[in-house]
């Protein structure tokens, strides 16, 4: 944890710029980088009976560092999926975990 999930993003450039994000993060977040956890979904967006290019989203999962940290790494990813992409539309959804529902090998934080 942090988890990151990107759907609407290539997935070559995810993967070659994944350690500049995780880099980049880990100096925001002040984490063990081997914490991050990034998934890849592929994503068709679908208007008016067709494929269309669609947002670039981002769902993290994380335990909640404060408003100020979520605006830096909402920035932060944001600028990093605009560099990837042609799409000028970029969503960063934070949710948050708790401790007692979260379980590492059996055990809750």
């Amino acid at each position: 944890m942090p988890h990151l999930k990107f759907r609407g993003i290539d997935k070559k450039s995810l993967i070659e710029n994944s350690k500049e994000l995780i880099d980049g993060l880990t100096s925001i977040v002040q984490c063990d980088r081997t914490w991050f956890t990034i998934e890849h979904t592929e994503t068709e967006y679908i208007f008016d009976g067709a494929i269309v290019p669609g947002y670039t989203f981002v769902d993290v999962a994380w335990f909640d560092r404060g408003q100020e940290t979520k605006n830096i790494v909402a920035d932060f990813i944001t600028k990093f999926c605009k560099k990837l992409t042609n799409n000028n539309d970029t969503t960063v959804i934070f949710y948050p975990l708790e401790g007692s529902n979260y379980y590492d090998n059996g055990e809750h934080f």
